[in-house]
């Protein structure tokens, strides 16, 4: 299975429209691909990921190049 990542407005149903894909997760390849400017943008617009895209941004280390970036 290949989990596809992406931003979603709040007030649409789960299985709503997405606003923009942001990534991928493929847990048996163990592969993870990220927008990594797209995500920036919706967070700094207020978004808040769910635990699973936190686990899955904290494994690719996601949150230490948005540090690197800010500094």
């Amino acid at each position: 299975a290949v989990y596809r990542i992406v931003a979603i407005d709040v007030r649409s149903r789960r299985e709503g429209r997405d606003l923009r894909k942001v990534g991928f997760y493929d847990p048996i390849k163990n592969q993870t691909c990220l927008n990594v400017p797209a995500i920036l943008y919706f967070l700094e617009k207020g978004a808040q990921p769910t635990r699973t895209v936190s686990d899955i941004l904290r494994k690719a280390e996601f949150f230490k190049e948005k540090e690197r970036t800010l500094s």
